[in-house]
């Protein structure tokens, strides 16, 4: 069983007790955070979104690093032309605590609609049809 979850604009494919390191998240040590899922895959493969409501990812804060320092060096040749620069990604790791199936959250709003649809439905006013002149065809 595993999913693919979605944080910070990047998908990764986890399972129950597996960790990964993602952009810094808002979170502080310790704490659980619910992952997004985009994919679920159990005996069969969950994608629709009405299906996914129903899976439940979560993971715990194990800390906050600093990925690797990134050079960059740019230059043109006999220009004279040298520019360097770098950066560090700031990282979150996280631990998938539980990964699962759980009941149905589409049927509660589906219950909570059939009392507003009993609501006699207001119609919108009939729009005038355009006339059209003759002779203003273009011809």
């Amino acid at each position: 069983m595993y999913a693919v979850v979605e944080t910070g604009g990047k998908q990764y494919k986890v399972e129950e007790g597996t960790s990964l390191l993602v952009d810094r998240l808002d979170a502080k040590e310790g704490d659980k955070v619910s992952l997004r899922a985009v994919m679920f895959r159990d005996t069969d493969i969950l994608a629709a979104p009405k299906e996914l409501e129903k899976v439940k990812v979560e993971a715990t804060v194990s800390e906050h690093l600093r990925g690797p320092k990134i050079k960059v060096f740019k230059y043109k040749a006999k220009k004279g032309y040298r520019r360097k620069a770098g950066h560090r990604s700031e990282l979150t790791k996280l631990e998938v605590t539980s990964l699962k199936l759980g009941k149905s959250a589409a049927k509660k709003p589906a219950a909570e609609k059939k009392p507003a649809a009993k609501k006699p439905a207001k119609k919108a006013p009939a729009k005038k049809a355009a006339v059209k002149e003759e002779g203003s065809d273009g011809s």
